[in-house]
């Protein structure tokens, strides 16, 4: 079973989701990619309160159903408790992902941010692919963390100096040897797709632009700086030293937090900032 501390960052989740996709997105992917036109029946693996139904949901054909599973008991009591004021038909699991048994005909199965946190994500891969019926869809949201961290522009800094992409690479590389859990799964997903047998497999990229102006305050704007809010990353004996145990040399810890610093000193509500999450979006069919 893996380690589960989801319950502590609820407040997290809700913050972040919004910074992925725009509403329209999600329409165009159901209504003009999926083409979802009779009413669908949806597992959602790790579903925290539910805030991938929330983005789906309104865009499905009348009549679909949402079932989420989630180790994580303050997760499943607040989805319930969001839900039962909601018009959607909903129900809610509290299991370990991999030994729940939701049963196998499901029109769809997905996960949002899920397999990057698993130590074996090929094993849930299957698990989800074994409950949709024949010629159902598997759906999976996950980043490129590198691809994220190369989308950020902070006005009048140089990237360089607070995104190094070569230690931040090299870190994602050796976290992912280290512990199987890998924070670039986006891009490796169609072939996962493809050693588990799925057919046609796609994958699309999510349109989000996060701008931020401090010229232009509003609820929005300010919500905005909040959610991206980088802290700073603590003492710098220490930090390095966690950095060096994740595999990165003494002197590319070092670059690493001189930069987290420093990202951390000039984020302030008076830099204009822009980012593009660039969530990919992997879909395949399941052919029994």
């Amino acid at each position: 079973m893996e380690s589960y501390d989801w319950d502590e960052k609820m407040g997290y989740l809700r913050r972040r989701m919004n910074l992925y996709y725009n509403d329209d997105y999600i329409a165009f992917l159901v209504k003009s990619v999926w083409k979802w036109e009779t009413p669908v029946r949806i597992v959602d693996f790790g579903c925290g309160f539910g805030q991938l139904g929330l983005m789906m949901l309104p865009h499905l054909p009348e009549g679909s159903t949402y079932t989420g599973i989630d180790p994580g008991g303050r997760q499943i009591a607040a989805a319930k408790e969001l839900y039962a004021h909601l018009p959607w038909k909903a129900e809610f699991i509290q299991a370990d992902l991999e030994e729940a048994d939701p049963g196998c005909a499901f029109d769809v199965a997905v996960s949002h941010a899920v397999l990057m946190h698993r130590s074996n994500p090929l094993q849930l891969l299957a698990k989800m692919a074994g409950c949709v019926k024949d010629g159902g869809t598997v759906i999976c949201y996950e980043p490129h963390g590198c691809a994220s961290m190369a989308s950020y522009y902070f006005a009048d800094v140089l990237s360089t100096e607070v995104m190094p992409l070569g230690p931040l690479q090299k870190l994602h590389e050796q976290d992912a040897l280290r512990t199987g859990k890998d924070a670039n799964i986006g891009m490796k997903l169609p072939i996962y797709f493809s050693q588990l047998g799925l057919r046609q497999i796609e994958s699309r990229i999510s349109d989000k632009v996060n701008y931020y102006d401090p010229a232009q305050d509003s609820e929005e704007t300010r919500d905005l700086f909040g959610n991206m809010l980088f802290e700073c990353p603590g003492p710098e004996e220490d930090s390095i030293q966690a950095l060096s145990e994740r595999g990165l040399t003494s002197g590319e810890a070092e670059q690493l937090y001189l930069a987290e610093d420093l990202l951390s000193q000039i984020y302030t509500p008076s830099i204009a900032f822009a980012h593009a999450p660039s969530m990919k979006i992997t879909f395949g069919t399941v052919v029994r």
